[in-house]
């Protein structure tokens, strides 16, 4: 079994969800259920945004499609995005908000996941995700307190990842969460800790 550990924070060191998500990633290979884990940084490997001829690599875009090399090196990283994806059994994200979304380097990568014919195909009845039987594992920090608040109206980081990889076709998506990060050094370590805590709870639920 394989895990697939991304990271999107800008902040490097001094990232939350860094923190997290390596510990998740830790805990996870101490159960002994995995092989091997696939490490990508997509802040320090960014991946380009979609342009037409890209996109035109992996789905229909109207015009023609340009040749050249660099083109064809970033097919093979839609390719090569999108085989790592497929082959892995669960995925530990590390999902900071920005802006009430994701960071636009997460989304690059995400765009290049949404492959008709590979993660999801179009039917006559709509679209079916082909993706299904993994679990993601979200560690989502956020400058506020945006979960269960009156602000969660203003939450499009989560509840885009969670209808993203719905449309996949996976529906085991957890969320592990460190809230209120920029309300001071004493509330951030508190919601930090709290978060390292939720961690087993959460994996325990997912592996009795």
């Amino acid at each position: 079994m394989q895990i697939l550990h991304i990271d999107s924070s800008i902040n490097q060191e001094h990232s939350v969800t860094r923190q997290l998500s390596q510990e998740v990633v830790r805990q996870l290979t101490e159960t002994g259920r995995y092989d091997s884990v696939v490490y990508r940084d997509v802040v320090k490997d960014a991946i380009h945004h979609l342009t037409a001829p890209v996109a035109a690599g992996f789905r229909p875009v109207p015009g023609k499609e340009v040749g050249g090399e660099a083109l064809a090196n970033e097919h093979q990283i839609s390719r090569q995005v999108v085989d790592e994806f497929l082959a892995s059994d669960t995925l530990v994200i590390g999902a900071p908000m920005y802006n009430f979304s994701v960071s636009s380097q997460l989304k690059a990568w995400l765009d290049r996941l949404a492959q008709p014919g590979k993660t999801f195909s179009y039917t006559a009845q709509g679209p079916v995700g082909l993706a299904g039987g993994k679990t993601v594992i979200i560690v989502s920090a956020r400058g506020g307190f945006y979960f269960n608040t009156p602000l969660s109206e203003m939450d499009f980081q989560e509840r885009y990842l969670r209808q993203f990889f719905a449309f996949l076709g996976i529906a085991q998506v957890e969320f592990i969460r460190a809230e209120g990060i920029s309300k001071g050094e004493d509330v951030k370590q508190h919601e930090i800790a709290a978060a390292f805590t939720t961690i087993p709870l959460i994996l325990n639920s997912l592996y009795p």
